[in-house]
């Protein structure tokens, strides 16, 4: 065997430490120690307690995005013609760096468990004994791995690109062609094949669960309910969380028990995606609807807007059947059935264009109505529900006849009006937790009830926010890619955990990571949001009659243990 089979041997039985060996020899050691440092400061906690698996997603995505940043930095030393290292010299501080970056890493990673534990012991969770460094370590690299390769792919195709430009074109404007070129082709490629192709799979996912008719929900033999047989729409084409809303809530036996008197029984009408064709037409539907049943004949009116799947928040709307007698009808119109955050990403205008159909069809008529005779008028929504209800009120259309009031719970970070009242708040207020003016109108409150401010007496129309300070749908900030987030300063929210801590770039990846998993705390914390606090702010927005605070601190303890 001569000395070029041997090496052909050689190169068969180890092509994976080759291929290693040969990727870390070309990465750049400016790049590695900066993103061994963003890996390391992507280990500290954030708003949402998160698996070791999530975690080393965004420890993946940090360190190359601190590679990117120090390949970069390195760039920018060569173009300015500043000094460099000698070879040997480069090698020994690659070899220092290494060992550096080694310790450096795996010092974070062993605390990784206590930080997270901050955020769980704040949730009531049980902490964690492990943040399983070594698993998170490795899909950590192979996620910086693959991303590097990506790049690197791209890098392949712009310089053949720009060689063949060059036959047709100067230089220069071959290369600004082939960078234009390779872009386009790259995102047609994850746009137009593997986004597409994700979004149907969940698409028809999705749609196949809103058709399934669970056994135990049974169509409704009254009348006065949406899919009976005297409905204006059929059992199937509400839906599976049509159905599941018209089933639950408390009963006027359920409502008079609890106060020991008489209660009327709350009526709720629905309109699937599959009632009618267009926006308008559920919305028309489910007005005439609501006229068949006598919602208008009740003394409260909710306009309830669901959250993408359109799936309603059982506390939310049970909470204030119990608190005004039953003496409450509500209308909710679905708009997709995606999760919220695809139905945000993909269909935004879908949530807006039905908010805006069902208001403007339920207000127009409500507003006929003589005024003496009329229910009150409220609005609800959670979430995405929350968003586009708000984006449903033209405030200068009202003027002359407002609406009583509203909750907006858990609203997501993009929403205007929410970020124009934020913005507006009274010097002094932190960010989570905001004071508007002299809270005649607007008020925020929590976990802890911060609705009785001192002074302040509620004026026509009362509109109240609820939202925790760990919810990273109301508090993701894209600025936070390169400036600390205001809700970020002291002072915190009691559910925000101390070590949470600033860093260019990589808190943007940690938020991103607490949004897409932001249901999965307990209720109470996140975007799970507990009865109580419910009753909290229902009780200051509708002020029910004959309730006191005794009857609110009860219902909380009956409805604390059901969901």
């Amino acid at each position: 065997m001569d000395h070029l089979e041997e090496i052909g041997l050689r190169r068969a039985r180890w092509p994976v430490p080759r291929f290693v060996s040969g990727l870390w020899a070309s990465l750049s050691t400016t790049g590695l120690i900066v993103a061994v440092a963003f890996f390391a400061a992507s280990l500290t906690p954030s708003l949402i307690p998160r698996p070791y698996v999530i975690q080393a997603m965004i420890s993946g995505l940090s360190l190359s995005a601190g590679y990117a940043i120090g390949v970069f930095l390195r760039w920018l030393w060569s173009y300015l013609e500043l000094p460099d290292v000698r070879p040997k010299t480069g090698l020994f501080l690659k070899l220092a760096a290494a060992l550096g970056c080694g310790i450096f890493a795996l010092t974070f990673l062993w605390r990784a468990a206590e930080w997270q534990n901050t955020v769980r012991s704040l949730m009531g969770l049980d902490p964690v004994e492990s943040a399983e460094p070594f698993k998170l370590g490795l899909i950590a690299a192979v996620v910086f791995i693959v991303i590097v390769l990506l790049v690197r792919l791209f890098r392949l195709t712009f310089r053949f690109l720009a060689k063949r430009f060059e036959y047709v074109l100067t230089r220069p404007l071959a290369k600004v062609t082939a960078i234009a070129a390779a872009i386009a082709l790259f995102w047609s490629a994850t746009d137009g094949v593997i986004f597409r192709y994700a979004l149907h799979v969940a698409d028809s996912s999705f749609q196949r669960l809103d058709a399934l008719i669970d056994p135990d929900v049974a169509p409704p033999t009254d009348p006065m309910k949406t899919g009976s047989g005297a409905s204006l729409m059929t059992w199937d084409e509400l839906g599976r969380q049509g159905r599941q809303f018209i089933a639950s809530g408390p009963s006027a036996g359920d409502i008079g028990a609890f106060f020991s008197g008489e209660a009327k029984e709350p009526l709720r009408v629905y309109a699937g995606l599959n009632s009618a064709e267009t926006a308008k037409e559920r919305a028309k539907l489910a007005l005439e609807e609501l006229k068949r049943v006598g919602g208008f004949e009740r003394s409260n009116l909710v306009i309830v807007v669901p959250t993408g799947t359109g799936w309603v928040d059982p506390p939310g709307l049970d909470s204030v059947e119990y608190l005004l007698k039953g003496d409450v009808a509500s209308v909710a119109v679905q708009y997709s059935y995606l999760a919220s955050w695809l139905s945000l990403l993909v269909e935004p205008e879908y949530g807006g264009e039905t908010a805006n159909a069902l208001f403007d069809a339920v207000y127009g008529y409500w507003t006929t109505l003589p005024k003496d005779k009329r229910p009150r008028l409220y609005l609800y929504g959670l979430s995405l529900g929350s968003m586009n209800s708000q984006g449903s009120v033209d405030p200068f259309g009202i003027l002359s006849d407002p609406f009583q009031g509203a909750l907006w719970v858990g609203t997501p970070f993009p929403t205007r009006t929410w970020l124009s009242v934020t913005a507006g708040r009274n010097p002094g207020s932190p960010e989570w937790l905001p004071r508007y003016r002299d809270g005649s109108v607007i008020r925020f409150t929590g976990q802890q009830n911060a609705l009785d401010i001192p002074g302040a007496v509620w004026g026509n129309v009362r509109i109240v926010y609820l939202q925790y300070a760990s919810d990273p749908i109301t508090f993701f900030d894209a600025h936070s890619f390169y400036r600390e987030p205001d809700w970020m300063k002291a002072p915190r929210g009691h559910d925000v955990s101390p070590d949470l801590r600033w860093f260019p770039v990589v808190t943007m990846f940690q938020l991103l990571a607490d949004a897409a998993t932001g249901t999965t705390t307990p209720i109470g914390y996140g975007h799970v949001y507990a009865p109580e606090h419910y009753i909290d702010a229902w009780m200051e927005v509708v002020d029910p009659p004959g309730v006191t605070t005794d009857d609110a601190t009860r219902l909380k303890a009956l409805l604390k243990g059901r969901y």
